[in-house]
């Protein structure tokens, strides 16, 4: 509903901003609200984002652009495919993979709820740390949801947790998976603002330590409201064996992030050596094959392919609009309003925030932030911390009703199956206080950049 009414409304402004004016002349208002109107049509009608994201920019250009635009086609994608940066978004989904299926995730979960299990919310903690850890070494929501999902759902089948709950808790830690380095969106957030992925990875730290606090937080007024039977007490020597079993999960994490963080690598590099640290570890649990390289390999090539195609989708778009100078004038616009600069970053927030909700968060990153990110630089903010906030948002968008990614991820994946309603209802709390985190940041900048 929300997606009709603004459709109609940019329609109407289009109309208006053609038969009245819409500003100065040299603003291109008329041409941005639509450019917006044929986005959200192609959106409506079920168009795959990257191929409506790649007509839309011919069509501006034919339109809009008074050189000839399709001489600088080719020059534009070649530029985007052949960015260094651009190389990690592969090879961290091909690592996940291989940790999949290599059986890694499913003893990391295991060895999570044996020392989780006896706090008040019981093994829902284990969904949020074991999330947590996992995010650390894939980079991407979905993956992080779709992998720990099928590892723990099995686990509380005819046990006392609310099945809402139980979900809501799997959504939200699949969510994580953006936010924790080495997170895919912020690999892609500094490729379009030409921003620095180390430091990104940094100012994310503290924000996702906040965000897992308050999801902990969350489960334990659950427990203490509907308390479930505690756990077995796990004996001494299975305390120890979950540790070895979390020794390969945590020697991936420190090979990623450790040679980030020391300087020794390149995030592009850190996600080879990821690759090469998993196939090692598959090889020490016997579990790797030519079946296993090739099911993750399988999986890694549609992945990339999707991501690929809206990039260069979005490439080309932001080439026409950057030409017509619509980013240009609507942050001149934004800059010139009689508001200080945190009411302005209230309205980009709760922009992103509706959006989200009838738009996909990977989606919303590459067709937004061409625009919005000179606004924000106008404003003053630091592009670092906005990278953090709309990551955020970008989760929030993930699991957000009614087209939150994760949840008909996690909705698919249920055995037996349960309405959509548990889902949407489990995730609410969780989404609430990731939408308070969000605000917090905004009020307390040093969260994301103290250490930066």
């Amino acid at each position: 509903m929300i997606a009709i009414v603004f459709i109609f409304g940019v329609i109407g402004a289009f109309i208006y901003a053609t038969i009245v004016g819409a500003g100065p002349a040299h603003l291109p208002w008329a041409e941005a609200i639509m450019l917006i109107g044929l986005f959200l049509a192609f959106f409506g009608a079920g168009v795959h984002v990257g191929a409506a994201l790649g007509c839309l920019g011919l069509v501006a250009g034919f339109l809009l652009s008074e050189r000839p635009f399709w001489l600088y086609i080719g020059q534009t994608l070649w530029t985007t495919n052949t960015n260094f940066v651009l190389v990690s978004v592969p090879l961290f989904l091909l690592m996940g993979e291989i940790m999949l299926r290599a059986g890694l995730s499913n003893r990391l979960y295991s060895a999570m709820g044996v020392w989780l299990n006896r706090f008040p919310g019981g093994l829902l903690h284990t969904n949020i740390a074991s999330c947590a850890v996992f995010s650390a070494i894939s980079g991407s929501s979905v993956a992080t949801a779709a992998t720990m999902g099928s590892v723990a759902l099995p686990y509380f089948r005819g046990t006392h947790h609310n099945p809402r709950m139980v979900l809501g808790s799997l959504a939200a830690g699949g969510a994580l998976g953006n936010l924790i380095p080495p997170g895919i969106t912020f690999i892609v957030y500094a490729l379009i603002t030409e921003t620095s992925v180390g430091a990104l990875y940094v100012a994310a730290i503290g924000p996702a330590l906040l965000v897992v606090a308050l999801f902990a937080l969350v489960i334990i007024v659950h427990g203490f409201r509907h308390p479930a039977p505690a756990g077995p007490r796990a004996t001494s020597a299975q305390k120890w064996q979950s540790l070895l079993d979390l020794i390969p999960t945590l020697l991936l994490m420190g090979l990623v992030l450790g040679t980030i963080y020391t300087g020794v690598a390149t995030p592009t590099e850190s996600a080879a050596f990821g690759v090469v640290g998993a196939l090692l570890l598959g090889a020490w649990e016997r579990k790797l094959s030519w079946p296993l390289l090739r099911d993750s390999l399988s999986g890694t090539a549609l992945a990339t392919s999707m991501i690929g195609l809206i990039l260069l989708g979005a490439y080309l778009l932001n080439f026409v609009l950057s030409s017509v100078g619509v980013p240009q004038a609507l942050a001149s616009a934004v800059g010139s309003l009689p508001f200080p600069p945190w009411v302005l970053m209230l309205f980009i927030i709760g922009f992103y925030i509706a959006l989200g909700t009838f738009m996909e968060g990977f989606s919303m990153i590459v067709t937004t932030i061409p625009v919005i990110f000179p606004l924000v630089k106008a404003l003053g903010y630091d592009p670092i911390w906005f990278g953090v906030i709309v990551t955020m948002l970008v989760e929030i968008a993930m699991i957000s009703p009614p087209d939150g990614t994760i949840l008909y991820v996690l909705q698919g994946m249920r055995q037996p199956p349960g309405p959509i309603e548990d889902v949407f209802v489990g995730v609410m709390p969780f989404l609430a206080v990731y939408i308070f985190a969000v605000f917090l940041l905004l009020w307390q900048p040093g969260i994301a950049m103290w250490l930066v």
